[in-house]
């Protein structure tokens, strides 16, 4: 299995992954702002679930299936690309991005709990950067033992996970606090919606033409 050294060294990666912005933490935030920290902690939930997948795939791969790697990145490309689109759109609309937290009589617009659950895990599992840290990386933390590979994917995704919970937990405790600014500035909202949005595309965008 994994040696106490090499789960020393992948944790060092796994915060310095976590600390990076990118379609998750960005998604978390928005959460977050929207809805308050509950909002934010079930988009977490759902994208820790899907670091689970990542590492299924990566063992897979020191297992005899690493030649589909390749061919399995260019799906979650494209697929992240246009999922990107629809969250930008969403946000375009109002309806994905930024929304001031909602009112006490209950008559704001909020997103329902499974909802945000789904979205934090597509997110994640459509996200490039954490496939590319899976496939390229992972099996250079792995011991070359296809019957363990799937195990040690695990213990390195548990290690991510609890890097990701740590980093952005922190991110959704100050979120809600952000949550009150945004309640009484209704216009800064729609124009924070677009900004967001048009991360989004840019995002979609260069993961669709970067060929690296």
């Amino acid at each position: 299995m994994i040696d106490l050294a090499t789960l020393l060294t992948f944790t060092l990666a796994a915060f310095a992954l976590a600390a990076t912005p990118g379609p998750d933490m960005l998604l978390i935030m928005t959460r977050s702002v929207a809805q308050g920290r509950m909002a934010g902690f079930i988009t977490l939930a759902g994208i820790s679930l899907g670091c689970y997948f990542h590492a299924i795939i990566a063992g897979l791969s020191l297992s005899g299936v690493l030649l589909l790697a390749p061919v399995m990145f260019e799906i979650i490309r494209w697929a992240g690309a246009a999922y990107l689109l629809y969250l930008a759109m969403q946000a375009f609309r109002g309806a994905g991005g930024f929304q001031a937290p909602a009112a006490k009589d209950g008559m704001a617009p909020r997103i329902a709990l499974g909802v945000l659950f789904r979205q934090g895990l597509l997110t994640n599992i459509l996200n490039p950067k954490v496939a590319l840290f899976f496939l390229a990386l992972f099996p250079q933390f792995m011991q070359p033992d296809p019957d363990t590979a799937v195990a040690q994917a695990l213990i390195l995704a548990s290690v991510l996970n609890v890097a990701g919970g740590l980093v952005n937990g922190g991110i959704i405790m100050a979120a809600g606090r952000l949550g009150e600014f945004l309640s009484s500035r209704p216009a800064f909202v729609r124009w924070q919606n677009r900004l967001l949005g048009g991360v989004f595309a840019a995002l979609a965008l260069r993961l669709a033409f970067d060929r690296r």
